[in-house]
């Protein structure tokens, strides 16, 4: 008995050190959770690294062990994090200061689709060391946060963006009937506010570009699809060939042959059935974390509204207070409802 006392004695330090950093963890997680990103933060994940490190050195401390091994094992911890830090400081410190910037700056959040180089795809995750995207292939991408601070990338505007297409006609054709067809186009491909530019002069024919708004940013690739098809359907349907000159002189046909299809297509019904388009399919992850991300900021809007009802609450006459108290009662309730729902489609993903 008394030997287990005593191994108890010089065991307990070590395992409060050890209770301590999960508490510390835990609350830190219970914290983190009522922020708007949860436990992705990278505030948290600092938190945690910061909690963990922490608990090592305190252990290292109250072991049991006389002075002379503890400053060996202190001097070997001291050793291997100079180390660490000198081998992985042009990329782990780097990136993580790179992440913490990007969390100050919030150039883009889940669901947004960014391009950079010649990645595109739309954000899934942010942490603290990089960002993950899913490509147009469906995959997962993932980038450096220092590559996102280094070079420069765009993100399509969430309130909507310009979709555009370039086609090449001969110069054989007038630029005015030209820009009617692809005005034309743009209208039927569903696109706010159409217009046309000319963008080069080239030796051999015009280059055109079609473009509109897209409102909706929910399916970009569906919208420039089918801006391209319905090009195709006016310019060919309307006798319009697509085609260079040079092509024209290489090919083993008549030179006045155009290449048009034989029924060249008007209107197509399939093409517009928003039922089926791809995007639900390739961004799947970030449609989740795009829902995830909204909920969370409308969850926080809700907190704001809270803390300014208590305060209108406290100034408010009597005969207010009775409907100000209800207004609070519904919003507590949508932020409960909120908070549920968040919890549970993280558990889900």
């Amino acid at each position: 008995m008394n030997e287990i006392l005593a191994l108890f004695d010089m065991a307990w330090p070590s395992l409060l050190t050890v209770v301590l950093v999960v508490v510390g963890v835990f609350l830190a997680r219970l914290v983190a959770l009522r922020g708007p990103q949860g436990t992705s933060s990278i505030l948290f994940q600092l938190a945690v690294w910061l909690i963990v490190s922490a608990g090592i050195i305190a252990l290292v401390v109250v072991l049991p062990v006389n002075d002379e091994t503890q400053g060996q094992v202190l001097s070997l911890l001291g050793v291997l994090l100079s180390a660490i830090v000198a081998l992985a400081s042009t990329t782990f410190v780097a990136n993580a200061m790179a992440g913490i910037m990007l969390q100050i700056t919030r150039p883009f959040y889940p669901g947004d689709y960014i391009r950079i180089n010649e990645l595109f795809g739309r954000v899934t995750r942010r942490a603290l060391l990089n960002t993950q995207i899913q490509s147009e292939m469906r995959d997962l991408i993932t980038l450096p946060n220092l590559m996102l601070v280094n070079q420069p990338f765009t993100v399509l505007h969430r309130e909507g963006t310009i979709i555009s297409a370039d086609v090449s006609i001969g110069y054989d054709e007038p630029y005015t009937r030209v820009q009617e067809l692809l005005l034309v186009a743009g209208a039927e491909a569903g696109l706010a506010e159409p217009f046309v530019l000319v963008q080069e002069l080239l030796d051999h024919a015009v280059v055109y570009r079609a473009c509109g708004f897209l409102e909706d940013m929910k399916h970009p690739l569906t919208a420039r699809s089918n801006l391209r098809k319905t090009i195709l359907e006016q310019l060919h349907g309307n006798g319009v060939e697509i085609v260079s000159p040079g092509f024209v002189y290489q090919r083993r046909v008549d030179g006045e042959q155009k290449v048009i299809p034989e029924q060249p297509t008007l209107h197509t019904s399939a093409a517009d059935d928003e039922s089926t388009v791809p995007e639900d399919k390739i961004f799947d992850m970030a449609e989740e974390a795009a829902s995830l991300e909204e909920l969370r900021q409308h969850r926080e809007q809700i907190h704001e509204d809270l803390k300014a009802g208590r305060e209108q609450l406290k100034q408010a006459a009597p005969e207010e207070k009775a409907a100000l108290e209800s207004q609070l009662a519904q919003l507590k309730h949508r932020e409960a409802w909120l908070s549920e729902r968040i919890e549970r489609q993280r558990d889900s993903g």
